[in-house]
């Protein structure tokens, strides 16, 4: 369970990354692809298609992947498959995984797949990036494309303005100050002050300090501090963003009271009190739950994954993503 709650502190602001800033991450990581794609086209991302795909392979694993459907500039009405793979640890089996989503995909829409993997955990020399299987003289491969975020430099995270500097960084420090919350804490506050030297617009820098504030967690009384900190950093800056800060201190004492709520339920033995609460927040937030959602959350038992289902409640993109959240549990 401790494994794959630090995967999830990765995974879902990836995830949502890569939804909000697509373009952005093809130009960062692949650029050599980025050339290639008529943006002017858009991209559509096939989220629904790609987790039946996966429900229906043995690996069953849901990652930070996506599934995007793009044009090439190739003259012709065609698309690829870009299936993203952003892994956050070491696994035997990835390659094979790999080749699996490749060839399902493929198998489905019978159209040119590209396996793109950002490998992003701590392991300089772990860089899988094909996999083959022969028997008789019978060979079946697959290569595809990787970067590792630990070949990025310093100086190239804090010079570019690429979104995907600041997640990549966020993303060490998180992995570098694992056991040192003060450290996460300074670490935290310059990366989110450097989102208004970058010349970002208000949107952007909204977003990528939601992102950050996901992905860098901290205790409640350091999480006070560095808001705090931030609000006085936007004032002394004559930032016109404090009253979205302040909103978001408002609901972060929403949720500090409905987890008090939900930690006397368990106190008492009532599970069911702090499903409650995580319903009633999506319901406010998103409208009517699907009843497969509920049934899900009733299966639940343990009291340290709902009080992080609840954390997640308040701060999830959509529905879809809480869900996808509650799968993989």
């Amino acid at each position: 369970m401790i494994k794959a709650q630090q995967s999830a502190e990765y995974d879902s602001p990836w995830k949502e990354a890569i939804a909000l800033y697509f373009p952005s991450f093809i130009d960062f990581f692949f650029p050599q692809i980025n050339s290639a794609i008529d943006w002017s086209r858009g991209h559509e991302f096939l989220d629904k298609e790609f987790q039946q795909i996966v429900r229906d392979t043995e690996t069953g694993r849901r990652e930070a992947d996506k599934l995007v459907k793009v044009w090439l500039k190739d003259g012709e009405e065609t698309w690829i498959l870009i299936h993203v793979e952003v892994q956050s640890q070491r696994e035997t089996i990835f390659a094979e995984r790999m080749y699996i989503y490749n060839s399902r995909i493929y198998d489905v829409y019978r159209r040119s797949v590209l396996s793109l993997a950002v490998l992003a955990d701590e392991h300089a020399s772990w860089r899988p990036n094909q996999y083959q299987r022969k028997v008789l003289g019978c060979v079946v491969s697959l290569e595809f494309l990787i970067v590792k975020l630990l070949d990025y430099s310093i100086e190239t995270l804090l010079s570019s303005d690429n979104p995907f500097a600041i997640i990549v960084n966020a993303h060490r420090e998180t992995q570098a100050t694992h056991n040192n919350p003060n450290s996460r804490y300074r670490e935290k506050l310059r990366i989110a002050k450097s989102l208004y030297q970058r010349g970002y617009q208000k949107s952007d820098i909204l977003e990528l300090y939601r992102l950050i504030d996901w992905m860098m967690t901290l205790p409640n009384q350091l999480q006070s501090g560095f808001q705090r900190e931030i609000k006085d950093f936007e004032e002394e800056n004559q930032m016109p963003y404090v009253t979205t800060i302040e909103r978001w201190a408002r609901q972060e004492g929403l949720e500090q009271g409905l987890e008090q709520g939900i930690e006397q339920g368990l106190e008492q033995g009532i599970l069911q009190k702090s499903r409650e609460a995580i319903l009633e927040v999506l319901e406010v937030r998103f409208g009517s739950v699907p009843e497969e959602l509920a049934t899900s959350l009733n299966q639940i038992q343990e009291d340290s994954v709902l009080t992080s289902l609840h954390r997640q409640a308040i701060t999830v993109a959509s529905l879809e993503m809480f869900q996808e959240l509650v799968n993989r549990i």
